[in-house]
């Protein structure tokens, strides 16, 4: 019951595909809350990333291909004042179906310790939340082995 209200309450926020919204540490609990089923990808990135764009874009086709089993949630660790710029960006990589945040908090470290303990802020990194309330890190540029890992067993 629990998580079907914390589901519930969660989904406003990530329905809104297509409109930056603010991430601050209140909310990353939220995001971070296991999905009803299948699992959440929390694709983090940066304006300033080379291999960013085509990580969003890879994972973006996974979703599209498992709709019922896949939630994509993509999070610039850009400060939300280049709003504009990431905004163009997500546009740019033909991101805008997918809700989107960026980092609004006077210390983005604090975000990332919240988000991922074990990671060291490197971006491309995609945190894959699953239905069971485990979490999964990759740093880089997904591979294709890493891609066939991520998508849902039948």
């Amino acid at each position: 019951m629990k998580r079907w209200l914390a589901a519930l309450l969660l989904l406003p926020g990530l329905a809104t595909a297509g409109s930056l919204k603010p991430l601050s540490a209140t909310d990353v609990a939220a995001l971070l809350t296991p999905p009803a089923h299948g699992e959440r990808l929390v694709a983090l990135w940066a304006l300033d990333c080379a291999y960013c764009e085509p990580n969003l874009q890879a994972l973006a086709r996974l979703q599209q291909a498992h709709p019922k089993s896949i939630e994509l949630v993509t999070v610039a660790t850009d400060d939300m004042a280049h709003a504009a710029a990431i905004e163009k960006r997500l546009a740019d990589a033909g991101m805008t179906a997918w809700p989107a945040r960026a980092y609004a908090d006077a210390t983005p470290e604090r975000l990332n310790y919240l988000l991922d303990p074990e990671w060291g802020g490197e971006t491309p990194r995609v945190l894959v939340v699953h239905a069971d309330g485990s979490r999964q890190g990759y740093s880089g540029e997904l591979t294709q082995k890493q891609l066939r890992a991520l998508t849902p067993k039948p």
